[in-house]
């Protein structure tokens, strides 16, 4: 079932089943593709988050009446959410030591070692359910149970950018330096957000990202490729099943 609710007056909000799964996730990607297939006049932005898609429009092009009508017809459409491929950014990380002050505390939570830690977080393709919070913060799906862990109880005023943190069950990347709550684990070089670039968001809602542990040494390299603006960010396409 799928409802619709007018967000103001430039915005209409399409909610799906309100659940945090894979598969709901994939029915707002879907829809989202589906409406910009249509290319339909009027339309200025779509915000997909877990259960729902924002769609943001210019109500003197097109009128709400109108622009919900074509909306509800797409419903009638068959949604090919399963894609074939889907795109994998990998991002590198150190972790531990200052640029991962609380992974000692995620271990002891856990009940397992620091390396143990690292080797659960490194080892999955994370679906990014949605980008919010501030422009390319990743809010990824598929943390392991086994190192979930609660957000501090005092948040820290100041997170460099590029620090990687889990929240509860939750992982992401800090794309700017900002307060936060999460416990931090690692950091990566890389800038998933740059305002500077053709495309400032590195990725995009429905992709994956898997996490690469880094020595001290590479991290410097790749920070210093980053700066120069010579370092090739790696992606490449995996089968869905």
């Amino acid at each position: 079932m799928i409802n619709f609710k007018a967000m103001g007056d430039c915005a209409i909000q399409v909610e799906f089943k309100q659940e945090i799964s894979p598969e709901v996730n994939a029915q707002v990607t879907g829809f989202a593709a589906l409406v910009r297939q249509q290319k339909i006049e009027g339309i200025i932005d779509m915000i997909p988050a877990f259960c729902a898609l924002l769609i943001n429009y210019d109500p003197r092009i097109v009128p709400y009446k109108a622009l919900l009508e074509k909306l509800a017809a797409l419903t009638k459409l068959e949604m090919k959410v399963q894609k074939k491929t889907a795109r994998v950014f990998e991002i590198p990380v150190l972790y531990g030591g200052e640029d991962g002050p609380d992974l000692a505390f995620i271990a002891k939570h856990a009940g397992l070692s620091v390396e143990e830690v690292i080797a659960i977080h490194s080892q999955t393709d994370y679906l990014i359910y949605m980008l919010g919070f501030m422009p390319g913060f990743p809010y990824l799906g598929g943390l392991d149970s086994k190192i979930h862990t609660p957000r501090l109880e005092n948040p820290r005023l100041n997170i460099p950018n590029g620090s990687v943190g889990i929240g509860g069950e939750q992982t992401g990347i800090y794309p700017l330096e900002s307060p936060g709550g999460w416990q931090l684990l690692g950091r990566t070089p890389v800038k998933t957000y740059d305002p500077n670039r053709k495309e400032p968001i590195l990725f995009d809602a429905g992709d994956y990202i898997r996490f690469v542990p880094i020595t001290k040494e590479v991290y410097e390299e790749i920070a210093r490729l980053v700066v120069s603006d010579d370092y090739q960010y790696l992606s490449y396409e995996k089968e869905m099943s």
